[in-house]
């Protein structure tokens, strides 16, 4: 059997769907590229038919990269086949993914049907989409909860209709890994012509063992792995690409290798966190901040007399730069620069002095800036291009008083003030932002995390806010908490206050 595994990064499609974590064209390109520098094999850039972003975005996508297989998802209807292949026409290497339901309650339920229409159907997609292009991929939805032997029949039927890929997913993260590897195992050992094509895994985190049943599927013979950067996904999300690659790399009695240049591992890690707005949780696998942090007297002391004691991982095998320099307010323009490259984040010249400029007098209020604080500076100027930014705030505020906020606005070039009291400092500043902003919005929901830890510290605000039945996303970070929740606040009226 081949030794090699593919990897399928559906990061910016299965993982886009987390809410409040969609990007932009230009953003999902960077993050393309940057897979692309990672050694993915195949990139699933988005589903085309739900949207003409999601198409645009393939476009796109397909355009920007070289060599990885482009993938565009479809359900097992001929419209979606045509306008994926429509929005595949740029791609160097280009595959269709398209599938449909095959456990009982998606048969019943889902569709009305029953397992011999879902098996026509199953054919008549994979044949349709063969006419637009040589790579089909079939997904057998809920495979996780189908029985074997229907599921070894769709997967035959598929096979002889063209399909080169068959991708057996748990989409609802419900097996354990000993089911799920004999599952795999009963499809290689009951289907014919399963040797003629790749058996792929897509698992979910629902139960906590995503990598664990994707890792079994390798053993028993899957040789592709779908998978996301930091495991991000709906629900409790995917598989984490940086957990398998590097299992497999810890392990080599199981003899699989991949194609991923690991020491991009982290940069990609922080690009996709930095851009969907999602913190990666300190103890998260190989990329968490404490993933090889050693508080224990006795762990340090082992470390220190060897490292192989406690870490069966060299950090700088995942490209985490041990000897990173740490930024004060004496730091040079090179000195952000270079920290900046080594997150993955690369500014042209106009970009980086605004940074540099904004981290000078960040630097001033805190004393050491760390990679996150490096990554929100970074980040502000995709704010700077917005509609409605925010010119000033202050906010008086204490205990046995009630808090006033004052507050000016950019909209568009034209300078609006306003002033608010509120209960605590934080509502008297939406609420001064709202007597500006005349509209119906509602906070739904907001939270504040602390990015590292200390009283000069970092907040991040993430703050849901609804308006005529619809709820948008808003993001910031400062050491100011009352300015992040305003931003944050401002971030999200940016999206629907055209």
């Amino acid at each position: 059997m081949d030794n090699r595994l593919y990897i399928f990064d559906t990061t910016l499609r299965d993982g886009e769907q987390v809410p409040g974590c969609q990007l932009n064209t230009v953003e999902k390109i960077e993050v393309a590229k940057a897979l692309e520098e990672l050694g993915v094999d195949v990139i699933e850039a988005g589903f085309p038919v739900s949207s003409p972003g999601d198409f645009n975005s393939v476009v796109e996508i397909s355009k920007a990269v070289t060599w990885p297989t482009i993938c565009a998802l479809t359900r097992a209807v001929e419209n979606d086949i045509k306008v994926a292949a429509e929005a595949l026409q740029y791609a160097k290497r280009k595959r269709i993914h398209t599938g449909i339901g095959t456990s009982d309650s998606h048969i019943k339920y889902k569709f009305n049907s029953n397992r011999e229409e879902i098996i026509e159907r199953a054919v008549a997609a994979v044949s349709y989409a063969k006419r637009f292009v040589e790579d089909v991929q079939f997904y057998a939805e809920d495979a996780g909860r189908t029985d074997n032997e229907y599921l070894a029949r769709v997967v035959e039927a598929v096979i002889k209709a063209g399909a080169t890929v068959v991708n057996i997913p748990d989409t609802t993260g419900y097996c354990l890994p000993e089911e799920f590897g004999a599952k795999i195992k009963y499809l290689v050992e009951n289907v014919k012509g399963i040797d003629k094509i790749t058996i792929a895994t897509h698992c979910h985190n629902d139960l906590g063992m995503a990598t664990a049943n994707t890792i079994s599927g390798v053993i028993n013979g899957a040789r592709q792995a779908e998978v996301t950067i930091n495991g991000i996904g709906e629900r409790a999300g995917n598989t984490s690409l940086e957990e398998v690659v590097m299992a497999l790399k810890s392990h080599h009695e199981l003899g699989v290798n991949t194609n991923i240049n690991t020491r991009h591992i982290y940069p990609t890690s922080r690009l996709v966190s930095n851009l969907m707005n999602m913190p990666v949780q300190p103890n998260k696998a190989i990329v968490g901040r404490n993933a090889f942090a050693h508080s224990s007297g006795i762990h340090q002391d082992g470390v220190l007399k060897n490292r192989e004691s406690y870490e069966i991982i060299d950090p700088k095998d995942v490209g985490i730069d041990e000897n990173s320099i740490v930024l004060t307010a004496r730091s040079g323009r090179a000195a952000l620069k270079h920290r900046l490259h080594v997150l993955g984040i690369d500014l042209d010249k106009e970009h980086l002095d605004k940074t540099y400029e904004a981290f000078l007098k960040f630097a001033d209020r805190k004393k050491e800036i760390n990679d996150d604080d490096i990554l929100m500076l970074a980040g502000r100027h995709h704010a700077s291009s917005r509609r409605i930014k925010l010119d000033f705030l202050q906010v008086t505020s204490g205990i046995g008083v009630h808090s006033v906020a004052s507050i000016g606005l950019d909209i568009a070039g034209e300078k609006f003030e306003a002033c608010a009291s509120g209960n605590g400092p934080v509502d008297a500043a939406l609420s001064a932002i709202k007597n500006i902003i005349r509209r119906q919005m509602i906070v739904k929901e907001f939270l504040i995390q602390a990015i590292n830890r200390g009283s000069n510290d970092v907040g991040k605000v993430h703050m849901t806010v609804e308006h005529e039945g619809m709820e948008y996303h808003g993001f910031s970070a400062n050491t100011d908490i009352v300015g992040a929740s305003a931003e944050a606040f401002i971030d999200a009226i940016n999206k629907f206050a055209k």
